[in-house]
């Protein structure tokens, strides 16, 4: 099950007490105060986990709780410090504190992490307040305790390119034809309820990653058919593969394609403000010629002819969503030094 929302509830541990205690040994009269200190408690980290793709995981435990400090002991003996807990997210994974809605980190590269509750300190042991006017201090403080948050966990995925359109244009089927990956494909509506990520290989070593979003309908911003909950993981794509069906069974094509990207600009403006590559499939059935032609027309842009099914105009395809991604990256690599 593809989990990309979850509300957890993190607790670091308590800080362990002080010891009160006096030194007792042979031939050492008044040996004066011993008690050591408590240890910390351990601390709530939120880590990035590379082998992850879901936050399913998180969803059969709602609280999670860091070890405790250990009381401190006589003869100076200070306590054992709390372990730390950490709790692994997949890359991708914002982190809001629930009650505040405060984003405290957006956790996109490998291994990175945030601390989001700190262990209590250790109280401090009858020891730390000898002094000369207070040789028998006969107090201890209690340990800290450990801050507590409910945490809302919110993954987007991570992808060069994003395929959108609308329910049953094809993402499915080109998805599964130029990558390993094998989401759900059918010859109905809504095949696809859950983002499916694929991995595209090219010659000369070259790869990019591509998630198939579940399709959007006119009015799904306001929740109409799956909603735009799934929106956000295009969010951080580089690319928009808007995947057009060339002869649907009802409309025309440029209906559809701009019905979509209604729903983009609805949801966000920078969104809609993406690169976008548009393709019409399906050119493998009667009448989708004379479609195209009209396509390209109303919409004024380049759009790309392929058949998903019979692979047609596939390899042009790859090719032209690498060549944007490349020029892209340069692009950006070009703004950061300028900016430099």
């Amino acid at each position: 099950m593809f989990v990309d929302e979850v509300e957890i509830f993190v607790i670091a541990g308590d800080g362990g007490n002080g010891c009160m205690a006096f030194r007792r040994e042979k031939g050492v009269p008044r040996g004066g105060p011993s008690g050591g200190d408590g240890g910390s408690g351990g601390c709530v980290h939120v880590v990035v986990d590379s082998a992850l793709n879901t936050l399913q995981h998180l969803t059969g435990r709602h609280h999670w709780r860091a070890d405790r400090g250990g009381n401190g002991e006589g003869s100076n003996c200070h306590g054992r410090n709390g372990q730390d807990l950490h709790v692994r997210v997949p890359p991708g994974t914002v982190v809001r504190d629930a009650e505040t809605n405060v984003t405290l980190k957006d956790l996109s590269a490998p291994e990175e992490s945030v601390c989001v509750a700190v262990g209590g300190k250790g109280g401090r042991g009858n020891a730390f307040f000898k002094s000369a006017t207070n040789q028998a201090p006969r107090h201890a403080e209690q340990g800290q305790s450990g801050q507590r948050r409910r945490l809302y966990l919110e993954l987007k995925l991570i992808a060069d390119a994003g395929l959108i359109g609308k329910p049953n244009a094809g993402k499915s089927t080109l998805l599964s034809r130029v990558s390993a990956a094998r989401p759900k494909v059918a010859a109905y509506p809504f095949t696809t309820l859950t983002p499916c990520l694929g991995i595209v290989e090219l010659s000369g070593f070259r790869r990019f990653v591509m998630a198939d979003i579940p399709g959007l309908i006119e009015g799904a911003h306001a929740g109409a058919g799956l909603g735009d909950e799934f929106l956000r993981h295009i969010e951080r794509t580089r690319l928009l593969v808007h995947m057009v069906d060339i002869c649907p069974l009802t409309g025309e094509p440029s209906q559809d394609y701009f019905a979509v990207r209604g729903e983009l600009k609805k949801y966000s403006a920078a969104l809609a403000e993406k690169r976008e590559i548009i393709v019409a499939n399906k050119m493998d059935l009667t009448g989708s010629l004379p479609n195209l032609h009209k396509l390209r027309e109303t919409t004024g842009a380049e759009v790309v002819a392929i058949s998903a099914v019979t692979g047609e105009g596939l390899s042009e395809l790859m090719e032209r969503i690498w060549a944007a991604l490349k020029e892209d990256a340069q692009g950006a690599f070009e703004s950061h030094n300028g900016a430099e």
